[in-house]
C-alpha cells in the first residue's frame, strides 16, 4: 500500500480529483453548508413577512448546543476524541484536493514553522463548539433579534476558522495528535479495500458527482477504518461520523452516512463470522 496518492487510480471518485490544483496551500474544511447560511441570512426578510408559516424556535433552544463546550486539558489544548476526528477529516479532505498522502501532509502541518509574529488566542478554544449544528429556519420577533443571531453566527465562524487553521501543536494535546495519526494511518492502509465497499453502499448520485462529495466520502473512509483497524465500538463511530456530517456537510448527508455505515457494520460482522466458521472447519484433527 503506497498511500492514497497511489490508490487514487482505483478510486471511483479520487481519480477525478488527482489533477485538480489546490486553490490554497492547505485547504481547510468548507464553511457551513449553503442551506444553513441561506436560512440564517434571510432572517430579516422572513421577519418582515409575518404571513409566512415558519418553524419557530426560541433563542435559548437555538443556542442549546453551544452550552456543550469542548474538553480542554491542563495545558489548555483539546483532549476530546472528537477533536481528533475533526483534525483527521481536515487532513484527508486536504489530501484529496491536493493529491497528496495524508500522513505526509499531517507531518508537514505538524512541523510547519510558525509565521513571524503569529499569536494564537487560546481563549478561542473555550469558545469553540464541536457540537454546533445547523438547523431549520428560525423565526425572530424583531430585526434586532435577527441581527443578533447573525452576529453570533459570524463570530462562531471566525472562531472556527481561527482554530482549524492554527498550528496543531497549539490546539491539540499530544494524545489527540497521536490518535489523529493512528486514524490517518488506518485510513491510508484500508483506502483501496474500502473504496470497493463504499462503491456498493453509497447512492448512485454520490458516485455520479464525486467531486461534490469529497467530505462525505472522507467521513466514510475514516469511520470504516476506525471500526475495522482501531476497533472502536461501531455505535460510537457512527454517531461521531453523523455529527461530522451535520457540521460540515449538507442535505441528507448525515442520514445517508448513517445508513451506509450501518450496512457496512452488518456486512463486516457477517464476513467475520463466516471467516471464523471457516477457520474452525480448517483446523486439522489430531491423530
Amino acid at each position: 500500500m503506497e498511500g492514497i496518492q497511489s490508490s487514487c487510480v482505483l478510486s471511483f471518485y479520487y481519480s477525478r480529483l488527482r489533477h485538480r490544483p489546490p486553490e490554497i496551500p492547505f485547504p481547510s474544511l468548507p464553511p457551513p453548508p449553503p442551506s444553513k447560511l441561506r436560512h440564517r441570512a434571510s432572517l430579516k426578510t422572513r421577519t418582515s413577512l409575518p404571513s409566512m408559516a415558519l418553524q419557530v424556535r426560541d433563542q435559548q433552544s437555538f443556542h442549546k448546543s453551544k452550552e456543550m463546550l469542548p474538553k480542554i486539558d491542563k495545558s489548555g489544548r483539546f483532549c476530546s476524541p472528537r477533536a481528533a476526528r475533526e483534525l483527521a477529516l481536515l487532513i484527508v479532505y486536504a489530501a484529496c484536493l491536493q493529491g497528496s498522502d495524508p500522513i505526509r501532509l499531517f507531518e508537514k502541518r505538524i512541523n510547519a514553522a510558525r509565521e513571524p509574529g503569529y499569536e494564537f488566542d487560546k481563549d478561542s478554544l473555550l469558545r469553540y463548539n464541536h457540537m454546533s449544528f445547523g438547523g431549520p429556519p428560525v423565526a425572530t420577533q424583531s430585526v434586532e433579534e435577527a441581527d443578533e443571531l447573525l452576529r453570533c453566527d459570524e463570530q462562531d465562524s471566525a472562531i472556527e476558522a481561527e482554530v482549524l487553521s492554527a498550528p496543531p501543536k497549539l490546539v491539540y494535546s499530544k494524545l489527540i495528535l497521536s490518535f489523529t495519526r493512528k486514524l490517518l494511518v488506518a485510513t491510508t492502509d484500508k483506502w483501496d479495500s474500502h473504496v470497493l465497499v463504499i462503491d456498493k453502499v453509497v447512492p448512485s448520485n454520490w458516485k455520479n458527482e464525486p467531486a461534490g462529495r469529497i467530505l462525505e466520502l472522507s467521513i466514510l473512509h475514516l469511520a470504516m477504518s476506525e471500526i475495522t483497524v482501531l476497533g472502536t465500538r461501531h455505535p460510537i463511530v457512527i454517531n461521531e461520523a453523523v455529527d461530522l456530517a451535520k457540521r460540515f456537510c449538507d442535505g441528507a448527508a448525515p442520514r445517508v452516512i448513517n445508513g451506509c455505515l450501518r450496512t457496512f457494520v452488518k456486512d463486516h460482522a457477517g464476513t467475520n463470522r463466516a471467516q471464523t466458521s471457516k477457520s474452525k472447519q480448517e483446523v486439522p484433527l489430531e491423530v
